[in-house]
């Protein structure tokens, strides 16, 4: 369930932001190009083009009607336009776009060759085609593998909801293996890592009580008293420092590859 930009962000859109401006600077895209942003949500990745990338345009596309209002609301610069749409079929001419990127998205759609290959059809010969996805796979995204591996030691149907087994692309070989085959050439991978610093474990579980993603929708699932024992156990595993606040770390993956001249 993602639909709620106002709980997205405490939840993921913080550290998203922070993964999004190492992801547009690492793409050396020059000034002037146009964007196409597939699956916005609240529009971390718009934002950071804006601020970092001087482009002439960035349209950003989502399914989500309450994700595109919190976009609008709080992205105002001309150079912005938002849309709703599906990432496998995007209401843009071929070759109209000098960039299409992606964050946190693809491995929610149900079929992610058929997005990235219409990010191709999207961009001019010689364009670019970026995604990033959270390191689920390997366990780089603490912040939600934390999460599961508690849940996963107390309740016996936990451990196939998690994102490590619901999502085998987020890892460098399935990335890059979704962009080749979409017909991208160059392909690279890349990780992303950010410190995810919270002021207290209350910082750190409130955002699981948003409903927002596959941890918060389990969570709200359960009965009160097997969200108490989750939420205590929890709090026992993490590594609180002296003030009680808790460093983990957001790892994702990044791709990018450029649609072929010839």
């Amino acid at each position: 369930m993602w639909a709620d930009g106002e709980a997205y962000e405490p939840y993921i859109g913080r550290w998203s932001r922070r993964v999004a401006d190492a992801f547009v600077r690492g793409l050396d895209v020059p000034t002037g190009a146009r964007w196409w942003d597939v699956g916005c949500g609240t529009g971390a990745v718009t934002r950071t083009v804006l601020e970092t990338a001087a482009p002439e345009q960035v349209v950003g596309i989502d399914p989500s009607d309450s994700y595109l209002r919190y976009a609008r609301r709080n992205i105002t610069d001309p150079r912005a336009a938002f849309a709703r749409a599906d990432a496998m079929r995007l209401p843009v001419r071929d070759g109209a776009a000098s960039v299409a990127v992606s964050g946190l998205v693809l491995n929610f759609v149900p079929d992610p060759g058929r997005a990235v290959a219409e990010m191709l059809r999207a961009v001019r010969p010689g364009g670019t085609v970026g995604v990033y996805v959270w390191d689920h796979v390997q366990g780089g995204m603490e912040i939600i593998r934390r999460f599961w591996d508690a849940a996963v030691a107390l309740e016996d149907d936990a451990a196939p909801l998690s994102e490590a087994v619901r999502f085998p692309l987020c890892a460098p070989e399935p990335l890059r293996g979704v962009l080749r085959d979409a017909g991208l050439t160059d392909v690279r991978v890349e990780a992303i890592p950010v410190p995810a610093r919270f002021a207290d474990f209350a910082d750190y579980w409130g955002p699981f009580e948003g409903g927002q993603g596959p941890a918060p929708s389990y969570l709200a699932s359960l009965p009160s008293t097997r969200r108490d024992r989750l939420r205590d156990y929890l709090q026992s595993t993490l590594p609180e420092a002296a003030d009680g606040s808790i460093t983990l770390t957001a790892r994702a993956w990044s791709a990018r590859g450029r649609r072929p001249v010839h």
